[in-house]
């Protein structure tokens, strides 16, 4: 639930996710509301990134429905959807040999039109989301020249110079050493908080997740359950759907132990 009378940026109703015919989850009911970071976790392949990727429109729901700001996203322009939604996908995608501060840059296409052309308030969102991300010190490199968590930040610096009320990320602190996501995570949180957005991730890092999220989705045998990260910790949830992957969540200590 989110503040009374505040409406969600992005919800569901009984949608239900998957490829072709097969159903990997169901009944699916979400809000996210502006402020907020929410963690999306769950054992490998029970639908994290089906579910992400249903979200923003690059795969069909098997059934229900999404509401973006209030619409009905199938029926937006994908100008209009590429202002509502921003999605950072797990992996380097292939650019070519575009700089670093160019590939950050193309994230202000949805606000530029079609000859691209950049002011000085575009121009303020690269420098803004380039110096959050630590990644001015390398504008010039392209992204192959790069680690694979440097490309990571790259990526999100591009999602957040979108500069839309929703953020959508699959797994981006996949190549990030632990201070590192630690980082990554913070700045997505103070991004919510300052800014108003909702930033929903899918997660492999329980631990950070549960220290530093607002809330936590957690798909679990064809569903998905929802709560405050401390609703997980007490409720005896975590115990339940990571016992089986060779982890014991610990209540008392709050955090996760090798079986």
């Amino acid at each position: 639930m989110g503040p009374i009378g505040m409406k969600p940026t992005l919800s569901t109703k009984g949608l239900a996710i998957g490829h072709g015919r097969h159903v990997l989850v169901s009944g699916i009911d979400l809000d996210l509301f502006g402020g907020e970071l929410v963690a999306l976790i769950g054992v490998n392949g029970g639908g994290k990134s089906t579910l992400l990727q249903t979200l923003v429109g690059l795969l069909p729901p098997l059934a229900g429905s999404i509401t973006l700001n209030d619409r009905d996203p199938r029926t937006m322009s994908a100008s209009d959807r590429a202002r509502s939604i921003a999605f950072v996908m797990t992996g380097r995608p292939q650019v070519g040999l575009l700089d670093v501060r160019t590939l950050i840059g193309l994230g202000r296409q949805p606000w530029t039109g079609h000859f691209g052309r950049l002011r000085a308030a575009d121009i303020a969102h690269i420098d803004e989301a380039m110096a959050l991300t630590d990644t001015a010190r390398f504008s010039e490199r392209s992204l192959h020249q790069l680690s694979d968590g440097e490309a990571q930040r790259v990526m999100v610096a591009r999602a957040l110079v979108q500069d839309t009320p929703c953020i959508l990320l699959d797994e981006p602190m996949a190549f990030l050493d632990l201070v590192n996501r630690v980082r990554m995570l913070r700045l997505l949180r103070d991004l919510a908080q300052r800014k108003n957005k909702s930033v929903l991730l899918s997660t492999h890092d329980l631990q950070t997740a549960l220290d530093l999220c607002d809330r936590i989705f957690l798909i679990d045998r064809g569903g998905l359950w929802s709560g405050t990260a401390l609703e997980a910790r007490s409720g005896g949830i975590l115990q339940q759907v990571f016992a089986d992957e060779g982890l014991r969540f610990d209540a008392d200590s709050g955090s996760f132990k090798a079986r």
